[in-house]
């Protein structure tokens, strides 16, 4: 009996290390021991253990309604009910956290789902009440060390503004640091001044 004892106290350690490791991440959303054993969840493209994010432990348990489908030229999303009928929280903020993933499919459904979400009729009124907690979910991606991260927080943003308008101009303080930053990168200086012109036609003039 003292081994379980001994194995189970050391699953608790873990998962407190892990929950402090990554402050987004509540401790439901890490593995599970069983989890290894079930093959939905085991990832062929993870080279090594890592604990879970929000949002691949959400698309593992299928809490993402919206799925890749590999087409012989390009890959596309497929709903499994109409975007129209999902509820934006919590899954536009899901979706905005899926854009600091760096692994296939999380990286193509995050993005195309957010954007997807966005088109649909309607959109800025579910979107709006939302901003104060998406913003600072953007601004996680857009402060991302990995260039592919911080341009897909940058188009997410700009889709975003195109929706909600000047509804966003009083958030965008919150995350203008974080262009300008990426402004002085010649890499990145042209993508940044489209989008900061693009983020002031939508919003009026952004003091």
């Amino acid at each position: 009996g003292s081994n379980v004892l001994r194995m189970s106290s050391g699953i608790k350690i873990k998962k407190k290390t892990a929950a402090q490791k990554s402050k987004t991440c509540s401790t439901e959303s890490q593995p599970k021991p069983s989890d290894k054993l079930n093959p939905k969840t085991i990832d062929p493209f993870r080279a090594y253990s890592q604990p879970q994010s929000a949002f691949s432990a959400t698309y593992a348990r299928g809490g993402i309604p919206c799925r890749l489908v590999h087409g012989s030229v390009s890959h596309k999303l497929q709903w499994e009910c109409p975007p129209e009928t999902v509820a934006f929280d919590p899954l536009l903020l899901t979706l905005a956290e899926g854009l600091r993933e760096t692994k296939h499919p999380y990286t193509f459904v995050s993005k195309e789902g957010f954007k997807e979400l966005l088109l649909i009729e309607g959109a800025a009124e579910k979107a709006i009440p939302l901003l104060p907690r998406l913003v600072p979910i953007l601004k996680a991606a857009l402060a991302h060390a990995d260039d592919e991260v911080f341009g897909r927080g940058l188009d997410a943003l700009v889709q975003l503004s195109a929706v909600v308008g000047p509804s966003l101009n009083d958030h965008l303080k919150l995350l203008l640091t974080n262009l300008l930053k990426r402004l002085m990168d010649k890499k990145y200086r042209e993508k940044v001044t489209v989008a900061l012109q693009k983020l002031e036609h939508y919003g009026g003039k952004v003091s």
